[in-house]
């Protein structure tokens, strides 16, 4: 199984791995990886694989192939020269598009504080992020909830990590704010997010290291998507 030292090192930049497989597509599997594969609304990441002896390899997308939370397989983008088992690479991960990605990450986590509704979706983007709530009525108070937003970030909570077993996390699903996402489980235990003392929830992606990197924010359009949906839409001021 590979390592994803993503989940515990969200700043390593480059990672020396070596390649393990390669799938009948092309696709790249590594012993561990620092780049992220798309899931949970977080898109996957970009880079490279470089070898010793000059070769490059871009890596287009990364996948959990056929949904297998367990691999990940680096794709990579045409043109690429192969790469065979037992090929020692250096990972070389793009930093500024997962930077910017690891601070609405963790600012769609806050949003989820303001609006405490049940997620019924979401998805991150490097300018601009969104969830769908179980949400009613939109509320009449949105330049306040904004400016709660915005006061969590200025606070400076520190944003760490913990693991509990995949049994403890089946045994508490009150931590799960998402209705339609599962947790990251299958591997035997599963991380969780905690934001200083105002939110704890499971979640396998990348995350900044405390909420004052995350930056200014501003909420955008709010749209009904359904009788109780309503998509609240976050953006960087």
């Amino acid at each position: 199984m590979a390592e994803f030292v993503f989940r515990t090192e969200s700043y390593l930049k480059t990672l020396p791995a070596v390649v393990t497989g390669v799938t009948p597509e092309g696709g790249i599997e590594l012993d561990r990886t620092i780049l992220y594969a798309a899931s949970g609304g977080q898109p996957n990441d970009t880079g490279r694989l470089r070898t010793a002896d000059g070769r490059v390899a871009e890596i287009a997308n990364v996948v959990h192939p056929d949904g297998d939370k367990t691999r990940i397989v680096h794709v990579p983008a045409d043109g690429a020269p192969a790469l065979q088992p037992g090929d020692a690479v250096t990972i070389e991960l793009d930093w500024d598009r997962r930077y910017r990605l690891m601070r609405m990450h963790t600012a769609l986590h806050l949003l989820s504080v303001v609006f405490p509704f049940p997620v019924t979706g979401g998805s991150i983007g490097e300018d601009k992020g969104r969830l769908d709530f179980d949400m009613p009525e939109i509320p009449d108070n949105l330049p306040e909830l904004e400016t709660q937003l915005n006061a969590m970030v200025a606070a400076d909570h520190p944003v760490s990590m913990e693991w509990i077993s995949d049994d403890e996390m089946a045994a508490n699903p009150g931590l799960i704010k998402t209705m339609k996402v599962k947790p990251p489980m299958g591997q035997g235990r599963v991380r969780l997010i905690r934001i200083g003392d105002i939110d704890l929830q499971p979640c396998g992606g990348t995350h900044v290291a405390t909420t004052s990197e995350i930056g200014a924010l501003k909420l955008g359009k709010i749209e009904k998507k359904g009788a109780q949906n309503r998509r609240v839409s976050l953006l960087f001021a």
